[in-house]
């Protein structure tokens, strides 16, 4: 039996030191078709904060006070439409919340709001809502469990899975 043939890709990427460790995605740009329903929607159901407009193309908003978080943008998508499913693109940003609590809030302003969940997953690490925005963008509000609490394997790799969530109990936090 032969060796599994190694992709171009594989072949071509050179063996390089992991990025270090402090390093973190600090904000996403994302393209919209209007700036004042994606604010109706990223400020006004999730709570996000305007930090700054540029004029009626773009906004910047956050958690907290940082710069931005997000940025929203029309330069190149003013009035227009998602792009087809099967297309390359964004599949969703991912919004950490810092507790469990913090998550249930985010749900409960998604339910005052009637914003329909695509689903709610419980991968051992975190636990996650999904949705998308008004211009079809995947979002996903997640909070992280503890590393201490992570499932893995007995020689102590990470053991993901995706099972899910108990929305119901997600609401008894307080």
């Amino acid at each position: 039996m032969s060796e599994p043939a190694i992709s171009a890709l594989e072949a071509k990427t050179p063996q390089v030191r992991p990025i270090e460790a402090g390093t973190r995605i600090g904000h996403v740009h994302l393209k919209v078709a209007d700036i004042e329903r994606a604010l109706a929607f990223y400020c006004g159901v999730l709570g996000f904060e305007l930090m700054a407009r540029y004029g009626a193309q773009a906004a910047f908003i956050s958690a907290g006070g940082y710069h931005h978080h997000i940025g929203l943008n029309t330069w190149e998508s003013l009035g227009g439409q998602p792009p087809p499913r099967g297309t390359t693109g964004l599949y969703h940003l991912a919004v950490l919340y810092p507790s469990r609590s913090a998550l249930a809030d985010g749900l409960r302003r998604l339910l005052a709001a009637g914003i329909h969940l695509d689903g709610a997953s419980d991968h051992g690490v975190s636990e996650a809502l999904y949705l998308r925005d008004p211009d079809e963008n995947g979002v996903e509000l997640y909070r992280d469990r503890p590393p201490a609490e992570w499932p893995r394997t007995p020689d102590g790799k990470l053991a993901m899975y995706t099972r899910r969530l108990d929305i119901d109990d997600l609401l008894r936090e307080p």
